[in-house]
């Protein structure tokens, strides 16, 4: 087994531990960042990496609740960006290390914006240099980012609720639930990823979502390229829609996620319409008929706005399955050190 799978095999009891730590102990920490984003006028969310697609996830809570926000990876926030009066920085890192990271702590500085950091290392610059600090305290992942994707998304998404009044007993439990029937349906994605001819080497493949998903086929996207080797593309679903579709041939792959609230049957209609053009279409969501697809992950329930936790880990498995069949080391990267703390040429 790889280290990889023992990652994702684990990665629901890690969730729900940082779920009972951020709303049990580490609740006061949550309110006072949640205070600090309520007394700003300008919010910028920033992160690299999977971080960045664990922002996408957090921006979607503000997108709904009408509150504007603003998404930034962390290298074009530190090198395009000036930060206005009265802003602070949520950033989201799993070492609190990168160089980006520490970048932009200097940017927020120079502005005099307050900085709340999301991480997995209390000793890091970021934690040192924060305002307030939300701890994931969980274990670090042994390579490719699974519980430190997730885990930033849980928290982030925590904070944003509580930020906007919506963070309820009835929601920490529905997440819990959420958790525990994910934990359960492993064995049956397991099976069903394993017998499926939607997996093939070199397939040119394409991710597609909607709203709050958009941070799942983005996160997806980044696991074909660093736990399988290879190329993939994410795109929002409509967008994909104009123009792109140009690319619809047979031997071509497509992974849909389907939004819980906004164009479910609309979206079927896409994945039968591509599979009739010769792709195989893996579908992941809720209430999806068996035969919509190549693939169909159904996921269990959770509130919608919540989906991107569960919807990821059927992907994960996908890209470790994917990473067998090509003979690819998911436990290694070739170029990319774990934490990048340099500028320059591609940090071996």
């Amino acid at each position: 087994m790889t280290q990889y799978l023992q990652d994702i095999l684990r990665e629901a009891d890690e969730l729900s531990g940082i779920l009972a730590f951020t709303t049990g102990e580490g609740r006061q920490a949550l309110e006072a960042a949640a205070t600090i984003l309520r007394d700003v006028q300008h919010i910028y969310i920033t992160g690299i990496g999977s971080s960045w697609h664990a922002g996408m996830a957090v921006r979607a809570f503000f997108d709904r609740a009408a509150r504007p926000v603003h998404l930034v990876d962390a290298s074009e926030l530190v090198h395009s960006y000036a930060l206005p009066p009265n802003s602070a920085v949520l950033v989201l890192s799993r070492s609190g290390r990168s160089i980006e990271v520490v970048q932009a702590l200097d940017l927020a500085a120079r502005a005099g914006a307050k900085v709340i950091a999301v991480t997995n290392a209390p000793d890091s610059p970021l934690s040192a240099r924060a305002n307030a600090v939300l701890q994931l305290r969980a274990r670090f992942d042994h390579n490719v980012s699974v519980t430190m994707y997730t885990g930033l998304a849980l928290v982030g998404g925590l904070l944003a609720v509580a930020c906007l009044n919506a963070l309820t007993p009835e929601l920490i439990q529905h997440i819990e639930a959420a958790l525990r029937s994910t934990n359960a349906a492993i064995p049956r994605w397991r099976a069903l990823i394993e017998e499926s001819v939607w997996f093939e080497a070199d397939a040119p493949t394409y991710f597609l979502a909607r709203g709050a998903g958009l941070a799942t086929c983005n996160e997806c996207r980044l696991l074909w390229e660093e736990a399988a080797k290879t190329p993939a593309t994410a795109l929002t679903t409509g967008g994909f829609r104009h123009g792109p579709q140009e690319v619809v041939r047979e031997g071509l792959r497509v992974g849909l996620w389907l939004h819980p609230d906004v164009l479910h049957q609309s979206d079927l209609v896409l994945a039968r319409d591509l599979e009739s053009h010769g792709a195989k279409v893996m579908v992941v969501g809720r209430d999806v008929p068996t035969d919509a697809a190549t693939l169909v992950l159904s996921v269990p329930p959770v509130p919608p706005q919540w989906q991107f936790l569960t919807e990821i880990v059927p992907a994960q498995l996908a890209a470790e399955r994917l990473a067998r069949l090509r003979g690819a080391d998911c436990d290694s990267f070739r170029l990319c050190p774990y934490v990048v703390e340099s500028e320059g040429g591609l940090a071996a």
